[in-house]
């Protein structure tokens, strides 16, 4: 799925004994894998030395075959497409990474006996008057990208060379334990912190009433076991699941 995906063909024009110069078209692509979202990026030359004004295009095919009882449907559509401009006679273009991005479209299936789902990307040049000159380039629509880091295309980490040194760093086997809270926090800092008298004093006769006497009570007393806790104290004994304690 990573590797390069290329191709070059040539036409020559002919009408009766009259022939023109050949028309020759090479395209290239970085890699086979995408997902949707993703841009193909694609490198083409394009060489028009015919008498006709031709017109540079790509677009992206989806082929759907269906198979049962020894017959076979096949359903091909257009997925996405672009144009580039106009070309005259003797003329070159260049396409220097030529951004065609893929819509939302199912992924490709490849391995399943009753139906095949298959993409291709075509770079061609569209003659008046004559046959295309094409080239398909096989594409293969997954779920998952290739390249992990979120990048649109695949050129960012063809032509950057990044530096993933840090990925072979490995965590302890064993982490460190936190520091106690003595190493932390020293004696002095403790008793700075700690609330006058006077403040426990008001805070205590603003909350007057059942609940801050209930608090109170508790405050001091430690959580009970879990065998002290009945979820279902209305059940009868013999009916209770058995709760085990700590």
């Amino acid at each position: 799925l990573q590797s390069p995906q290329a191709g070059t063909k040539e036409k020559t024009l002919c009408c009766w004994f009259c022939t023109s110069g050949p028309i020759s078209l090479s395209a290239k692509i970085e890699r086979k894998g995408y997902t949707p979202g993703e841009s193909v990026q694609i490198f083409a030359e394009l060489e028009n030395c015919s008498s006709r004004v031709v017109v540079p295009k790509a677009a992206i095919y989806q082929t759907q075959a269906f198979y049962a009882k020894g017959k076979m449907k096949e359903v091909k559509q257009l997925v996405a497409s672009l144009r580039g401009e106009s070309l005259s006679s003797g003329k070159t273009e260049t396409w220097n990474g030529k951004q065609l991005k893929i819509p939302p479209v199912s992924p490709s299936i490849l391995d399943c006996s009753i139906i095949r789902v298959e993409y291709s990307l075509m770079v061609y040049v569209d003659i008046p008057g004559a046959m295309d000159l094409f080239l398909n380039l096989p594409l293969v629509i997954g779920t998952i990208p290739l390249h992990p880091f979120g990048s649109r295309t695949s050129s960012v980490s063809s032509q950057c060379s990044m530096n993933v040194n840090w990925l072979g760093l490995t965590l302890p086997e064993r982490p460190e334990a936190p520091p106690s809270y003595a190493e932390v926090v020293t004696e002095e800092q403790r008793q700075s912190n700690l609330a006058p008298l006077g403040v426990c004093d008001d805070f205590e006769r603003a909350l007057p009433g059942p609940l801050f006497a209930y608090i109170q009570e508790f405050r001091f007393l430690p959580p009970p076991l879990y065998s002290e806790i009945d979820p279902n104290p209305d059940q009868p004994t013999e009916d209770r699941p058995s709760c085990p304690s700590r």
